[in-house]
């Protein structure tokens, strides 16, 4: 079965954050827990690390609930991300190696 744009990113993510040894979960979107949670959680570095995947380009195609769950990690002093590449989350991790989050 072929995989989706952004089923690729996702991959791309798990397999780095595995890379790093930065433990991670992927909520069950069955309709019977949180809507809009994002689609990777993790703890990293002692911090709470929530990373909403994208198709590359569809950055900005946020949902309302899923800003929403952004908004109340980020207020819980989390950190929340929007990512459509790999990359990003790489400079996450590296610019977290040099200076705190």
């Amino acid at each position: 079965m072929a995989q989706t744009p952004e089923g690729r990113v996702k991959d791309a993510v798990k397999k780095l954050l595995k890379r790093h040894g930065i433990y991670f979960f992927m909520p069950m979107q069955n309709g019977m827990g949180v809507v809009g949670i994002p689609d990777i959680i993790a703890c990293w570095d002692g911090k709470f690390l929530a990373i909403e995947t994208k198709a590359p380009g569809k950055i900005k195609n946020v949902s309302a609930n899923q800003q929403n769950q952004i908004n109340l990690i980020r207020q819980a002093n989390g950190i929340a991300v929007v990512v459509d590449n790999v990359e990003q989350v790489e400079l996450l991790l590296t610019c977290k190696e040099n200076a705190d989050v």
